[in-house]
């Protein structure tokens, strides 16, 4: 980064794990600095933060953002991010927890500089399941990068023959420590292989269009004014995911969220009051979305009573 700059901007809506690796591996940097900034507050749109990003663009040295917002599920304009940072002299790099195997990337042609993802989410990787890098080539040909050397990025085929000379593979594999866990592999494999017999990325997204459609088409006709979708409603900001509060007087969120849980409506509950419901392509029907408002009416029914 540039030597000159100390700023490194970050939505404040990111998850405690991200902001906290955030800020220990700015403490290590000498002078750096993380500033969190409120753009990502529900309503707020990606020109918000192109804009905040010229604003400050001559203290910034790194943007560092999710690709979809965790709280909101707002699908943030990753490529007119990457064209802002660079043209404010800054390098980007996208958290991609929530948006692979949600929406199509194409991190390269974007020239995002670099960008992280773990796969128990949308690629069902389960717990604990191996992460993955994305480093553009630019920065891989780079060898004067500062990085944390492993031998599992030493080339393969000098891999055993245990030199103290460190000569990396070409590509973002020279930044792996050590040998990944291959008991986990083996169900991300697994995953991915699905995807595959699926066509990928576009077919999926173009039928989670659909759902997501599907989905805000039942909650205003069945729902009405109980819920509020906080997710942005331009498709081009959605992903799988709806996050929905409860607005109902003398409701509680958390008391809804329990009754589709015990229904068994696999979603989660995000304090301090949104429920996340992610209808995904790739395994629910039209007719698990139907279900699931029909479930939504009743418990909210049932609480209100």
């Amino acid at each position: 980064m540039n030597p000159l700059r100390s700023g490194t901007r970050s939505s404040s809506r990111i998850t405690p794990s991200r902001a906290t690796i955030s800020r220990s591996r700015a403490r290590s940097a000498s002078g750096a600095a993380i500033r969190p900034s409120r753009w990502s507050s529900p309503g707020r749109r990606g020109d918000d933060l192109l804009a905040l990003i010229a604003e400050h663009g001559s203290e910034l040295a790194l943007v560092m953002l999710p690709g979809v917002q965790y709280y909101t599920g707002q699908v943030l304009p990753m490529a007119e991010i990457t064209a802002a940072a660079h043209d404010a002299g800054a390098r980007v790099g996208f958290d991609l927890a929530h948006a692979v195997g949600n929406v199509p990337l194409a991190l390269h042609d974007w020239n995002v500089d670099f960008a992280v993802w773990c796969s128990y989410k949308y690629l069902n990787g389960g717990p604990g399941g191996v992460g993955g890098a994305f480093v553009h080539d630019r920065h891989v040909r780079d060898r004067s990068l500062p990085r944390l050397l492993g031998w599992w990025g030493q080339r393969p085929d000098i891999r055993f023959e245990m030199d103290t000379v460190f000569d990396p593979i070409a590509t973002a594999e020279s930044w792996q420590v050590s040998n990944p866990p291959i008991l986990s592999m083996a169900a991300l494999r697994a995953s991915l292989d699905t995807f595959d017999r699926a066509g990928g990325m576009e077919p999926l997204r173009a039928k989670s269009l659909r759902q997501i459609e599907y989905l805000d088409l039942l909650l205003v006709e069945v729902i009405g004014d109980r819920v509020q979708t906080i997710t942005p409603s331009p498709l081009a900001e959605r992903g799988c995911q709806h996050s929905l509060r409860v607005p109902m007087p003398g409701v509680d969120g958390r008391a809804a969220y329990q009754g589709l849980e015990d229904a068994g409506v696999a979603c989660d509950w995000r304090y301090p009051d949104v429920i996340r419901v992610a209808p995904v392509p790739l395994y629910n029907s039209f007719t698990d979305i139907h279900r699931f408002v029909s479930i939504l009416d009743r418990v909210l029914d049932e609480t209100a009573r």
